[in-house]
């Protein structure tokens, strides 16, 4: 029996013409781009979790449970995340973007769009 596969894209067109779906997939949006700043900043700080783990005074179970992205840390912990890797947070409010304009924009590409 031959498989049949269907591409990504097409798979996404339909995913998001679900609204349970569209609002799922953004409501991850902050969460991955948090993880992503985390990891970025240590990897910029040529550091390993466990580096900034022993700057912190954190373990580096701690540090990739805040890089997974699975937790909202506080403004403090950002704080001392961004003092141990010799960055500095910055916090900013930007206009909301919905899903739709983001696919008519680019609409093979599913995934997401990272400032």
């Amino acid at each position: 029996m031959k498989r049949m596969y269907i591409p990504v894209e097409e798979a996404a067109k339909e995913w998001f013409k679900d609204p349970e779906f569209v609002a799922a997939y953004d409501a991850l949006e902050e969460e991955f781009a948090l993880a992503e700043a985390l990891i970025s900043a240590r990897a910029r700080a040529d550091m390993t979790q466990e580096d900034v783990a022993q700057k912190m005074g954190t373990t580096q179970a701690a540090i990739a449970r805040l890089e997974s992205g699975r937790s909202m840390p506080s403004t403090r912990t950002l704080t001392r995340f961004a003092d141990a890797t010799g960055t500095k947070l910055r916090i900013s409010f930007v206009k909301e973007k919905s899903s739709l304009a983001k696919r008519q924009s680019d609409p093979k590409t599913p995934s997401r769009t990272r400032a």
